[in-house]
């Protein structure tokens, strides 16, 4: 993955992780590298040149929006600091730009569920199922997931691929639950949900859940992502490799 797609990553977890204020973005430069998925312990001249040239170069991005009578031009970002010594980094946002910021982070975050359940047809429609329902969902039935599922095996085979699916889930860290019986139906308690993949033994408290992406706005966010010439492609890519580079 280039360097220029890790810093846009970078500068899209950045804001996920410390806010903005007042359409900017500020952080330490250690912690910005980090969020780049470099290793900051290997913050050298080459790679300082590497993330100023990426910032230059995404700050260059021009994104341009017209009908018959009206036309907006502006920048990816507005502008982009930094400062070694002082060991801080400054991102001034677009603030029309502030959707698009919030929609490449849901697609990363999508695309990380997606990526971590490869070949796992089942698991991916529920998480997608899932994570399309609001806060705090209702007990989900059995029923209902096998429904959802669209399978033609027996019940009892059906039921065994839902509970599959949902302990795959859990695997990968995406969320808790609780089986349990109400009456002869069968339902699953949903505790909560992490698109973030952090480990399934941490639990998030439920008022810090992510912000829900309606599953028919997802076209939108593609042909958002490519207007703004980030390749959403890509973006599957980067799930595995925003680790430290050696």
């Amino acid at each position: 993955m280039d360097t220029d797609f890790k810093v846009w990553l970078g500068i899209i977890r950045s804001m996920s992780e410390y806010g903005v204020k007042s359409d900017t973005l500020e952080l330490s430069f250690v912690e910005f590298v980090k969020m780049c998925g470099f290793d900051s312990r290997r913050s050298n001249k080459k790679m300082r040149d590497r993330i100023s040239n990426s910032l230059f170069k995404l700050a260059s991005v021009t994104l341009q929006f017209q009908s018959e009578t009206k036309g907006w031009t502006t920048h990816l970002v507005q502008s982009a600091y930094y400062d070694i010594n002082e060991d801080i980094v400054e991102i001034k946002a677009e603030p029309k730009l502030f959707e698009l910021y919030h929609m490449d982070r849901r697609v990363l975050l999508r695309l990380k569920a997606i990526d971590a359940l490869q070949r796992k047809e089942s698991a991916q429609a529920l998480y997608t199922y899932i994570e399309s329902l609001p806060q705090n969902p209702a007990p989900i039935s059995m029923k209902r997931m096998r429904d959802r599922l669209n399978l033609t095996s027996n019940v009892y085979t059906q039921n065994h691929t839902v509970r599959k699916a949902m302990e795959q889930l859990r695997d990968i860290g995406y969320l808790d639950y609780t089986e349990f019986k109400r009456g002869r139906a069968t339902y699953f308690s949903v505790h909560y949900r992490n698109p973030k993949l952090i480990s399934g033994t941490v639990k998030v408290p439920r008022k810090e859940e992510e912000e829900k992406a309606p599953e028919q706005n997802y076209d939108e966010v593609i042909k958002a992502l490519k207007a703004a010439g980030i390749d959403p492609q890509k973006l599957a890519e980067a799930l595995s490799a925003m680790k430290p580079e050696n």
